[in-house]
């Protein structure tokens, strides 16, 4: 049997990763079913994508509000001094760890281009908690901010690619 072409693999890639993608659940069998695939490919295509860290994990998205939880944005606004030393602490996710002992969870968080070069999205019971986690921020890398921002995530319309069930109540904002 003639191998595939890397043109082909990459497309086969892309069909499991968008089923992947909106439904993490999905069965194995569901998936080879949809795209005419048999259950090992899809298996052997998934493993494959896990190795080469292109999944990196899968993630369950919850509605906060019932969980009587907020989503905050934390945007960072980085000094001039170099950050030589501090990069570790990032690294080391050490105020992921912080944020989780005053009831903070930081759901990610990136280096970014633009006016701020830094983002956490974070859940929290409120703003008091939010405000504590951003004054460990302060504390801990007082040296290399410049700026703090903190928005409320008000009703997300789609969060990692799915849908709000409840789209319908953003009427209930305007």
């Amino acid at each position: 049997m003639a191998r595939k072409s890397v043109k082909q693999i990459k497309k086969d890639e892309d069909k499991i990763l968008n089923a992947l993608k909106k439904n993490a659940r999905g069965s194995i069998e569901d998936i080879a079913k949809k795209y005419h695939f048999s259950r090992q490919k899809v298996w052997r295509i998934i493993k494959r994508l896990e190795e080469k860290k292109e999944i990196w994990g899968y993630y369950t998205v919850v509605d906060e509000e019932k969980l009587n939880r907020k989503r905050f944005i934390i945007l960072i606004k980085r000094s001039t001094e170099p950050i030589d030393n501090g990069i570790q602490k990032i690294i080391d996710l050490t105020m992921h760890d912080k944020g989780s002992e005053i009831g903070v969870e930081v759901e990610s968080s990136s280096y970014l281009h633009g006016i701020y070069d830094w983002y956490f999205v974070i859940s929290a019971e409120d703003m008091k908690s939010v405000k504590r986690f951003t004054h460990l921020l302060i504390k801990e890398y007082q040296v290399w901010i410049s700026e703090i921002q903190i928005l409320e995530d008000i009703f997300p319309l789609k969060k990692c690619g799915i849908v709000n069930p409840s789209k319908s109540k953003l009427v209930d904002f305007f």
